[in-house]
């Protein structure tokens, strides 16, 4: 069973949706017991870094994030899911983001001709032997919403980059932990099969 936790903060039916399409069991939780006793986890969200760190509070999320990571099972964030899994954004400056991965998250530089959020079709430039794009072609178009893109630190987690205005680190992977900026739930096959990859791990 796949839990897709919620925190409100939206975009959550449509990768239930998805994950389902792939014959997979979903549930949409903020249960504890449910998130630990699933075989999947994923962060999905749409909106404010600093936010979505008040409603994980709120919920007491937080700390059964960190014991997801810890256990080993497989994690998967999502857009403002893979921001908030990084140590600060300049979107909320001074919210602790969860930590999870070290790096921050930056607002996407203007530049001209290119409009902010950066939404839209974008293609990637993928990692060798990234698990999360096992069987998915190199430059592969996927759907992204954002304002602000993430800079990692430690080069070596970078699974997929992108460019617009900046080089964007659009997927990174470490141990179980896994994330996207963009939407696989809504990037056609591509991001099905990215789905797939991370539900078969």
């Amino acid at each position: 069973m796949v839990a897709i936790i919620d925190y409100d903060a939206g975009n959550i039916r449509s990768v239930e949706k998805a994950v389902q399409f792939l014959g997979e069991k979903a549930v949409i939780t903020r249960d504890k017991e449910q998130i630990l006793g699933s075989s999947h986890v994923i962060l999905p969200g749409v909106g404010a870094f600093g936010d979505a760190m008040g409603k994980l509070r709120q919920y007491g999320l937080e700390e059964t994030i960190h014991q997801v990571a810890e256990r080993g099972i497989p994690f998967l964030g999502i857009c403002l899911g893979q921001q908030i899994m990084f140590e600060k954004s300049e979107e909320a400056p001074g919210v602790e983001g969860l930590g999870l991965l070290k790096g921050e998250i930056l607002k996407i530089p203007k530049k001209d001709g290119l409009k902010i959020p950066h939404m839209g079709w974008n293609n990637l430039k993928i990692k060798e032997g990234a698990r999360l794009f096992k069987g998915v072609p190199e430059d592969s178009y996927v759907y992204f919403v954002h304002s602000y893109y993430l800079k990692a630190s430690e080069p070596d987690i970078v699974a997929a980059t992108t460019e617009y205005s900046e080089v964007i680190h659009a997927s990174v992977e470490q141990g179980n932990v896994f994330a996207c900026q963009f939407h696989p739930e809504k990037s056609s096959t591509v991001g099905l099969q990215i789905l797939k990859n991370f539900i078969s791990l």
